[in-house]
């Protein structure tokens, strides 16, 4: 454990005693005897965390602590007495002490203290952090987030947002696929022309064929005026095809032609009309999988995957977490009206440990329920929903030696293959080509879990999610 640690004790052997113990369990450790001498040192040095004795002559641990918190309120400031007081208890924690210890101490325990406090202030730290990053960000366009796997993104969209390629954009849902979208229309030449939106999975398909393609007066019952479709809508911009994997096989035909001869012709119409539309699809969906079962065009598949970007799930952003949720926080306070301005640690604690199966749109909706729900100006714990307060992440531990606490082999591979799953986003392409198996076999051991009702969140064509 690192961490700098200022033990303020007017008993130098007290001092000299703690400064020995935690150094040999990994602190940096400063000290002084003099409460004044104490925090000047606070003042000039990077301390995470000050240790203080409560009744020192001249200038008591109480006032040191008041002026610590007054001059940096961000170093967290433990209390120690041998007095153990309920009264002196409550006037460290008036004075701003993190937390307070009683005399005689074990060594452990003060170290166990510490510990926890430097993470806390750690995690603090981060949080101011990620508070920067989201104002710095606001009204930039950008895709937010700091962990590799959004700075890969970010270089992958730079490196094809010119290019007229077909990008399929591929992800769990609510990972931001339209996002992502939006990022390379910006980016690209086209940035100037529209950019259209459509979820081939909302429209039943003789209604998507209009959308798409547009209409002649008459083309059907209800089509009494002439309507040009979404491809001449975007043209001389970009045309998102949202859910691309459900539209339906009669229509897939259709599409293959749009996009390899840059014509559409409306329902009811003799003619074609050409367009210059730039067209990125998404899918949550595992569309290899669908061209084996004969539900998806292996041609069509060919034609829209000419480029492909990942939009990673959210449990593989790490910071990204806390940076989202600060961003949120800020807009629905800002719309509610209500003074929320950041979380405490322990509630970022919470929404790190949680798994985010329905990924950014679940965690904006946790967002919008806590400040809905908080009386604070800092979000506690006990305002995120219930799932997310108090969710237990489960995993298999291999270093037990309680024969009643170990696993069959079965077992630990059904959970392995299910975490690769999950960890892919549900791409069972992909977690087949982690496991070293070929899909066929992928299927089958996953059908036979489905059947043993252990089979997780995924289904036929590897949608992990429901949102």
């Amino acid at each position: 454990m690192s961490g700098h640690v200022l033990v303020v004790d007017d008993d130098r052997g007290m001092c000299q005693l703690l400064n020995k113990d935690l150094e040999r369990r990994g602190f940096d450790v400063t000290w002084r005897v003099d409460g004044r001498e104490a925090l000047a040192v606070v003042a000039g040095a990077p301390i995470d965390v000050v240790l203080t004795d409560l009744r020192m002559p001249g200038f008591s641990g109480i006032e040191l602590c008041k002026a610590i918190v007054a001059a940096r309120p961000d170093v967290p400031v433990i209390v120690v007495t041998a007095f153990g007081s309920m009264e002196n208890a409550i006037e460290a924690l008036r004075a701003g002490a993190y937390d307070f210890v009683t005399k005689p101490f074990e060594l452990d325990m003060i170290a166990l203290v510490l510990e926890r406090t430097v993470k806390h202030r750690a995690l603090q730290e981060e949080v101011r952090r990620l508070e920067r990053v989201v104002e710095q960000s606001l009204g930039s366009g950008e895709l937010l987030g700091q962990s590799p796997a959004m700075r890969r993104l970010r270089s992958q969209i730079d490196r094809v947002a010119d290019s007229e390629a077909t990008v399929l954009v591929t992800g769990e849902s609510g990972t931001g696929k339209e996002v992502i979208a939006r990022s390379l229309h910006e980016r690209s030449r086209r940035r100037d022309g529209p950019f259209v939106a459509v979820n081939c999975a909302a429209l039943p398909e003789a209604l998507l064929e209009s959308e798409l393609f547009g209409h002649t007066r008459g083309a059907f019952t209800d089509a009494r005026e002439k309507r040009k479709g979404l491809f001449q809508q975007a043209d001389g911009g970009t045309l998102l095809l949202d859910e691309v994997g459900e539209i339906p096989l009669t229509l897939q035909p259709k599409l293959l032609r749009a996009l390899e001869g840059g014509h559409v012709r409306p329902v009811g119409s003799d003619a074609e009309v050409a367009v210059d539309v730039r067209v990125i699809a998404a899918t949550n969906r595992d569309l290899e999988h669908r061209v084996e079962t004969r539900t998806f065009r292996e041609d069509l598949f060919f034609r829209i995957n000419v480029i492909t970007l990942q939009a990673p799930p959210l449990r593989a952003s790490g910071g990204d977490i806390l940076l989202l949720a600060q961003r949120f926080i800020d807009q629905y306070a800002e719309r509610a009206g209500k003074k929320v301005t950041a979380m405490t640690a322990q509630a970022a604690k919470k929404l790190m440990a949680y798994h985010w199966p329905g990924n950014v749109r679940e965690l904006r909706n946790a967002m919008e329920h806590a400040v809905a729900w908080t009386q604070y100006d800092k979000l506690v714990a006990d305002d995120l929903p219930d799932k997310v307060r108090d969710y237990e992440e489960q995993s298999i531990a291999f270093g037990g030696t309680d024969p009643a606490a170990l696993v069959p082999l079965e077992d630990v591979e059904r959970r392995y293959i299910l975490h690769v799953l999950d960890s892919s986003g549900g791409n069972r392409s992909a977690a087949a080509k982690i496991l070293g198996l070929d899909r066929k076999t992928l299927y089958r051991k996953l059908q036979r879990y489905a059947r043993s009702g252990s089979s997780g969140s995924s289904t036929e064509d590897g949608d992990t999610s429901s949102g």
